[in-house]
């Protein structure tokens, strides 16, 4: 169970989430199911390295960088914006609803957007109107164990 300081936990207003326009229910077959494909997307370490100084900057100066993963709040595994600031944000790596709760959330939800359990804009609404909320309906018992520890070696690296 995840706590309920939700403001503490949640992104800032302004980050409302985005989505890949060329990501759709009717091509996640070729895109986001696809072996390989967020890995073949994703921004480079130095462009996303800066844009998480500069949020750290002005939201929360001084504390160390280690502390907080730039994330995207509607994942690129299932079809986030890979540069939009609408879609990143700085979430805690520690704490309660900390960044490893909610990479298992997407990590579950490409699962089942891939197996086709759960529509893709279904998924992406979910988890970029409160993944917190999203966590508690999708990350259950039975799909955290069907899911998050069943994978081979580089599977999991979808999620990232």
């Amino acid at each position: 169970m995840l706590s309920s300081r939700r403001g503490a936990i949640l992104p800032p207003r302004e980050t409302s989430g985005a989505v890949d326009p060329m990501v759709s229910q009717a091509n996640i077959e070729e895109t986001i199911c696809r072996p390989g494909y967020s890995r073949s997307v994703r921004p480079a370490y130095a462009i996303t390295e800066e844009i998480k100084r500069r949020l750290m900057r002005s939201q929360h100066p001084g504390k160390p960088l280690a502390d907080y993963e730039l994330d995207h709040l509607i994942p690129i595994s299932i079809g986030g914006a890979r540069l939009n600031e609408r879609d990143l944000w700085l979430q805690p790596r520690r704490g309660p609803a900390n960044a490893n709760d909610k990479n298992i959330l997407a990590y579950v939800l490409w699962r089942l957007v891939c197996e086709h359990r759960v529509p893709l804009q279904t998924a992406q609404r979910a988890i970029s109107h409160d993944w917190t909320q999203a966590y508690s309906v999708y990350a259950t018992p039975e799909n955290f164990a069907k899911y998050h520890f069943r994978h081979d070696a580089g599977e999991h690296d979808e999620l990232r």
